[in-house]
């Protein structure tokens, strides 16, 4: 069987190990081999190998769900796409890593695959499929939003979004916009870039818990019931609870699912499972649509930087900067 370079998890707590025997994955039905020229790695992969989340009993391992590069071959019964088209995936890793992107070749179901806009570069396309998948994940499933191509369903009135200056704060806000909903209100991030994706209010995220309550709840009055928070940790959902009306039984989803909120004020405390539901059919619709949605600017790159080489030196200090609580703009992994 063909080999390729790999940089493999091989013991938890250490730093990946790069192979050059790791067996080339063959597109099963349904399936393309796509020749990677980009990785986009997460605060979950820094995770994954520090702690094993979702892959300790699945070592060795390969990393990044976020895969962008050039389909190599075609599995049986694929039609809509062909060898040479360039392509971003979103790695299914529940089994085996043979669809993640830290290696020089991967294979992707085609149901998570969506050809790339000319006008898009790969580095850009990597950007999209964790966070996308992950932020759609928590508003129109685990929230129960109705979906942005949903007929005849009437959309919340406001949504309040926590972490607006993190990646998924930005891809929510545009998620948002395209279903429609009037008043979007976030918290944190640069107000001149998040309203022209589509937020209408941009609250100041700095002082304390109560002053920016303040200012949240003169943008929201006290009839809002749906909100997201995309980066806090138990000791910071507070804001998002206070913010929830005082009347009405309110939702709040969080992305980092992680610790017990002892007083949740009445409200539904939500966790966002993104590994559980991104095969819901409902993702799958989204799939479809993203390189439309792409094409006519309604979903956008996030910001990103670039790390050249699949090298362990190159990969693991960028998944250093995770660990250490810099603050990091996502790394790409150029091969």
């Amino acid at each position: 069987m063909p080999t390729q370079k790999a940089l493999l998890v091989k013991e938890l707590g250490k730093p990946l190990v790069l192979v050059d025997n790791h067996d080339i994955p063959e597109p099963g039905p349904g399936q393309v081999q796509i020749k990677v020229s980009v990785a986009g790695l997460n605060p979950h992969d820094q995770r994954s190998r520090d702690w094993g989340l979702l892959i300790a009993d699945m070592l060795p391992f390969v990393l990044g769900k976020d895969v962008v590069g050039t389909v190599a071959k075609l599995g049986e019964g694929v039609k809509d796409l062909k060898v040479g088209d360039r392509v971003m995936s979103l790695a299914d890793s529940a089994t085996d890593s043979s669809q993640s992107g830290l290696q020089e070749y991967a294979v992707a179901d085609v149901v998570h695959c969506a050809k790339i806009p000319a006008d898009l570069s790969d580095s850009e396309a990597a950007t999209l499929p964790t966070n996308l998948s992950s932020v759609f994940i928590a508003l129109y499933i685990t929230l129960g939003l109705p979906a942005p191509w949903a007929k005849d369903i009437s959309n919340p009135e406001k949504l309040l979004v926590v972490g607006g200056g993190s990646n998924c704060g930005r891809l929510t806000v545009q998620l948002a916009k395209l279903a429609g909903i009037p008043k979007i209100v976030v918290v944190g991030g640069d107000e001149h870039e998040l309203k022209a994706l589509g937020a209408t209010h941009v609250i100041d995220r700095h002082g304390d818990e109560d002053a920016v309550s303040t200012r949240v709840q003169h943008a929201v009055g006290d009839d809002l019931v749906y909100a997201f928070d995309t980066v806090n940790f138990p000791d910071g959902l507070g804001l998002a609870l206070k913010s929830l009306s005082k009347e009405k039984n309110g939702k709040l989803a969080r992305l980092v699912p992680m610790g017990s909120v002892e007083d949740t004020k009445g409200h539904e405390l939500l966790d966002v499972l993104g590994n559980r539901h991104f095969k819901d059919p409902l993702c799958l619709l989204l799939w479809e649509r993203l390189t439309r949605y792409v094409e006519e600017g309604s979903i956008r790159p996030t910001p990103y930087s670039v790390w050249s080489g699949l090298e362990p030196s190159v990969v693991n200090a960028a998944l250093d900067e995770y660990r250490d609580g810099k603050k990091v703009t996502k790394p790409q992994i150029h091969h």
